[in-house]
């Protein structure tokens, strides 16, 4: 085994700036396509569907449901969580895209598409300008989304 360490340097676009430092103040920045009205988070300054300039911004609340999941049963070397767990694509309230993070706070068995999950964020003291703000997702105890309104987003 031969460590391997790799520096780069990323070069925030403006809008990949904005939620960043949206994060650092714990809020969650998406922004709105003026033709679609589709909401992405993170956001990338154009419409992937439209081509158009994206710059209404949204903020977006910390609850969501769960679009699809992964239980991670295999240890690899570096890993900070012990196996089972849960790596699922959350997609947010009012967003059209969903994003990978991880579901904790219930047995990985538990876990299932249309889980009504909220954000668990670090302590303040911790933040700082990375989704790592947010340490996982967890269930809100609410009832199910049912699978037709998210079944676009899979």
């Amino acid at each position: 085994i031969t460590p391997v360490h790799l520096h780069y340097q990323h070069s925030a676009s403006p809008e990949e700036s904005r939620y960043l430092q949206g994060l650092a103040e714990g809020k969650l920045i998406g922004q709105r396509c003026p033709a679609c009205e589709k909401v992405y988070i993170p956001p990338r300054g154009a419409c992937p569907t439209d081509g158009v300039p994206t710059s209404e911004e949204v903020e977006l609340p910390d609850t969501g449901i769960v679009t699809t999941f992964c239980i991670v049963n295999v240890p690899f070397l570096g890993q900070r969580i012990k196996p089972p767990y849960v790596a699922a694509y959350i997609l947010l309230d009012g967003a059209d895209i969903p994003f990978l993070h991880l579901v904790l706070g219930c047995d990985a068995s538990e876990v299932r598409m249309g889980m009504r999950v909220r954000a668990a964020w670090k302590p303040r003291e911790q933040w700082w300008t990375s989704l790592e703000n947010i340490s996982h997702f967890e269930p809100t105890g609410e009832p199910d989304a049912p699978y037709e309104s998210f079944a676009h987003h899979l």
